[in-house]
């Protein structure tokens, strides 16, 4: 599950890309960030990764996993791989921008859950929304929600842009994961390493997480 949701979130991230209608709210904070200090796109992707690093560390109280990087790099080669093949470069010329984009937000929806479901590699962001679900008893929609709605008032504030695609991947990709989820344990029969592990914490603590939106 965790080698194929890293292939279908490249794929995803690459038509992002390539309809070139805006990015998405995590890029949104890092160009707003990188306004104001002027150190690089790589140092504030850096800088806001360390946050939430040491965000989750403060909150759980234990060494974060490295895995998060791993996903992050895996990702980053893949995406140039697919560039550097050429591979979408047909399809994104037969077809439209939105078309391209909304292909890309089923694929980072689709990839994102089963990176989740593997309980491998899972993203600092969802990391924090997993948090969130066992500490608040908050559904992973309302988690995922706040985590990414927050990226982008942020960024936005801080004079990230505004794009189309950016309002887009708020609407489409994190109420969209949960359903994903559900449809790979339902039809596909698929264990749920990720919530799974949270509601067996939640449970050690005295308090079951809902796993539903």
């Amino acid at each position: 599950m965790y080698c194929l949701g890293c292939l279908v979130f490249s794929f995803g991230a690459k038509f992002f890309i390539d309809g070139r209608l805006g990015t998405d709210p995590l890029d949104v904070l890092v160009i707003g960030l990188n306004h104001h200090l002027h150190a690089g796109m790589g140092i504030c992707s850096s800088l806001v990764a360390g946050i939430f690093l040491a965000w989750w560390t403060l909150w759980n109280r234990r060494i974060p996993p490295l895995t998060p990087f791993v996903t992050s790099a895996a990702v980053g080669f893949l995406i140039d791989l697919w560039t550097w093949l050429a591979i979408t470069s047909g399809m994104t010329a037969a077809l439209s921008p939105y078309l391209i984009l909304f292909m890309g937000l089923f694929l980072c929806a689709y990839g994102s859950s089963l990176i989740i479901m593997s309980g491998i590699g899972i993203r600092i962001m969802d990391l924090v929304a997993l948090t969130m679900i066992r500490e608040w008893n908050w559904s992973f929609f309302r988690a995922k929600m706040s985590v990414e709605v927050c990226l982008f008032i942020t960024g936005w504030l801080l004079g990230g842009p505004l794009g189309f695609a950016t309002l887009m991947f708020l609407v489409c990709v994190g109420p969209s994961i949960q359903p994903c989820m559900t449809l790979n344990q339902y039809w596909l029969h698929l264990p749920n390493c990720g919530l799974d592990g949270v509601d067996a914490d939640s449970a050690a603590h005295g308090s079951v997480a809902p796993t539903s939106p």
